[in-house]
């Protein structure tokens, strides 16, 4: 079994003649929080969904939690906790009666699954809304159902597409919390966000990519280097890399 918690190995994907991840090479250790960063397009989302299962990769070799996810694609269902940056969640379900489906299908008992969205639900403050119907929710209240149905098996492996989009601060930093104490357990996180300061404060690692290719990887120290920016935060780093640096321009044109 590997050591790492993921392992890609020159990943590419094609749609027709589109390139959506070109020759992409990345290695996850176990217990780390890896963001993964690029503007739309850049094939951030088509490799959260390889890492699933869910596309299936033109070229390469994808390993997740010591499986071929080809192969061995249900084993990794198991032991994953998959939040898609537009959740498709059952709207005539009721909050609690789609977290305990979900729990249901992971199998846990109804002792520890009930414990479980308890806690979650009056961290996320969902608490006195389990019983309307998910319909009902707002954009922010979906994306906190989505994420504890990700939380509640305990899952090794977290893979979150712009986890943060639509969470008030209260709940983005509940959630931020959430991730570093599942990290100290030895759980490891793969996080694609827009929001860089989370990704700047929360990253071991962080991969850059642009249009289907890595641009940049590494800790914020060496993503610094790699852009000649000694002591910059990871929004100047992320504009020079992927060349959108010169923003005065453009700002200018759209407010004469």
């Amino acid at each position: 079994m590997s050591q790492l918690a993921v392992e890609l190995r020159a990943v590419t994907k094609c749609y027709g003649e589109l390139v959506a991840v070109n020759n992409l090479s990345l290695s996850i250790r176990p217990g780390e929080i890896f963001g993964l960063l690029g503007p739309n397009g850049s094939g951030k989302s088509t490799t959260l969904k390889m890492l699933m299962g869910l596309v299936a990769p033109t070229a390469g070799f994808v390993n997740v939690l010591g499986f071929d996810v080809l192969q061995n694609s249900v084993d990794v269902k198991r032991l994953v906790g998959y939040v898609p940056e537009s959740p498709s969640i059952y709207e005539f379900l009721t909050g609690i009666e789609y977290l305990d489906f979900i729990g249901d299908i992971y199998g846990m008992s109804n002792v520890e699954k009930q414990q479980r969205i308890t806690e979650y639900l009056k961290a996320l403050q969902l608490d006195g809304r389990e019983g309307d119907m998910i319909g009902s929710y707002s954009d922010g209240m979906k994306k906190k159902i989505a994420l504890i149905s990700a939380f509640i098996h305990k899952p090794k492996l977290l893979i979150l597409d712009e986890p943060l989009n639509a969470l008030d601060p209260r709940s983005a930093r509940i959630v931020k919390d959430i991730l570093l104490g599942l990290k100290a357990q030895g759980v490891t996180t793969i996080m694609s966000t827009h929001v860089l300061e989370i990704a700047q404060a929360l990253s071991d690692q962080i991969a850059i990519m642009y249009k289907g290719d890595l641009l940049a990887l590494g800790n914020m120290d060496e993503l610094q280097q790699k852009a000649s920016l000694p002591g910059s935060g990871l929004e100047d780093i992320f504009l020079k890399l992927t060349g959108t640096e010169d923003l005065k321009a453009v700002v200018e044109a759209l407010v004469k």
